[in-house]
């Protein structure tokens, strides 16, 4: 088995390779100047491990294309993150169903399918190969505790985002809640745990995304107006849409993590021991 990747996951791609003690192989990627994308790997064998996150639509045809080029080598493809995954629901009438039409695009020629925390379990139904969601909870968990704090609070920004918080905490041993909103007034909400006061306390906030950072920078401000003695942000895939990181450093955030599924320099852990995990098991 040989590891290749795609240009967005390339310190990713490496890092599973080196976890794995397989060779990387080296791809060449170019754009034509109409805007089509070119690509061209290297030496394959018999198996493939594809990683390939597809954080925009340049990313998404790159690994349509990245598939094509293996063709004749059974593939085990790695989505860190997939696009286009929120959308799993059909809210009104007339729209795709995204995420059952990416991964069904994605499945032609793969033998088998790994996700990273995938926004919805039920998406994985939509592939046409075998396909499995692994969690990067441990990492985060481990993360935290490197923090030094001293009994963190960890909280999840909604209800839905409870469990995956819960599972985080329970590595570490630690207390957790989720927020909820109060509306006090026509203008005015409060965001504050459900349970648990967050006085005198380090928080960390958790969720498989961060996209904006919007609602998170409204919470951790209110948290610590609240008497939080610090605030800090973790989550699996960092997008930062829309200068979303800025939007958290400024509202006075301790710290802000990512993992590597999206590479950045937020990236704090990394998914590739998981991934390494996945494909020996």
């Amino acid at each position: 088995m040989k590891v290749v990747c795609t240009e967005k996951s390339q310190i990713l791609g490496s890092k599973v390779a080196k976890a794995l003690d397989l060779p990387l192989v080296y791809s060449q990627f170019k754009a034509f100047p109409d805007g089509e994308l070119y690509l061209k790997t290297g030496v394959l064998d018999n198996e493939t491990l594809l990683v390939s996150s597809t954080v925009d639509n340049q990313s998404l045809v790159q690994l349509l294309l990245m598939i094509d080029a293996c063709e004749g080598s059974e593939i085990t493809l790695v989505l860190p993150y997939m696009g286009y995954a929120r959308q799993d629901k059909r809210f009104n009438d007339g729209e795709p169903l995204s995420a059952r039409a990416i991964a069904r695009a994605l499945s032609t020629g793969v033998s088998r399918i790994i996700t990273v925390n995938i926004h919805e379990d039920s998406v994985l139904s939509h592939f046409r190969a075998p396909a499995e969601d692994i969690t990067l909870a441990p990492e985060m968990a481990r993360w935290i505790a490197s923090l030094g704090c001293d009994e963190p609070l960890i909280l999840a920004p909604d209800k839905g985002a409870a469990a995956f918080a819960a599972k985080i905490a329970e590595y570490g041993g630690w207390e957790t809640d989720h927020l909820s909103k109060t509306r006090l007034s026509g203008e005015e909400v409060r965001i504050a745990p459900t349970s648990v006061d967050a006085r005198g306390r380090d928080i960390v906030i958790t969720d498989d995304i961060i996209s904006t950072g919007g609602t998170l920078a409204t919470a951790a401000g209110m948290l610590k107006d609240g008497g939080a003695r610090s605030v800090h942000a973790a989550c699996v895939h960092g997008v930062f849409a829309s200068g979303g990181f800025a939007r958290l450093a400024a509202a006075g955030l301790a710290s802000v993590a990512s993992s590597d599924t999206i590479e950045s320099a937020a990236s704090a852990y990394s998914a590739a021991g998981m991934i390494a995990a996945a494909v020996k098991k």
